[in-house]
């Protein structure tokens, strides 16, 4: 099996986990590597996410069009936001992305950004090596417009040191070097939203 077929099915696999999870309902959700031959390949738009296969896996330019084979099949909505993250972060090899309940709940109570502080989790994020230390995480204000968004995100670039950020009343986008490191940025902050939004709740 090649390299890049291995990844297809191991990011379909983990896919369909994180639908298991309730974490892209209705067909929601968008998912991304890079290839080692610098080519982006992005879930196409409108499937089922607990049917996920390799096969639903195609090919785009950096500008976010379907190239190849896969010219003329719909990719997700959201593609551009991938190819602007590859483009601002050149070592990130893996894009998830979450519509999960806990951190859009959050993203209904904090304006600019979330603070985590004192959690042994905060260490899921790399470059974080001690809970004595604050993690901030940036919310952005959600839109339709693409373009605009992929602005905010090279204007912002400076507060993604975490390698992660909500989008308001939507969902959380989370990147790594590998698979591995991207579950673990966006499994931390799913873990973190949840614990500090249910603490608040019994405050």
């Amino acid at each position: 099996m090649s390299t890049i077929d291995k990844l297809k099915n191991e990011l379909a696999a983990t896919i369909r986990l994180y639908h298991n999870r309730g974490w892209s309902p209705a067909t929601s959700t968008n998912y991304s590597f890079l290839d080692d031959n610098n080519t982006i390949w992005v879930s196409r738009s409108g499937v089922d996410k607990s049917q996920f296969s390799a096969d639903d896996f195609i090919t785009v330019n950096t500008a976010g069009k379907p190239i190849g084979a896969y010219a003329g099949v719909k990719p997700s909505a959201e593609t551009l936001i991938h190819c602007i993250l590859y483009q601002l972060f050149p070592n990130t090899r893996v894009i998830l992305h979450s519509h999960s309940v806990f951190p859009v709940l959050m993203s209904m109570n904090f304006d600019k950004e979330i603070n985590f502080e004192g959690f042994e989790v905060q260490k899921g994020f790399e470059g974080q090596t001690t809970h004595d230390a604050t993690v901030s995480i940036p919310i952005f204000d959600n839109t339709q417009d693409m373009h605009a968004f992929a602005e905010v995100i090279k204007q912002k670039q400076q507060l993604l040191t975490n390698h992660c950020f909500i989008m308001r009343k939507h969902g959380t986008y989370a990147w790594g070097t590998s698979l591995f490191e991207a579950k673990r940025h966006l499994e931390t902050l799913e873990y973190l939203s949840e614990l500090t939004y249910r603490q608040k709740c019994i405050q």
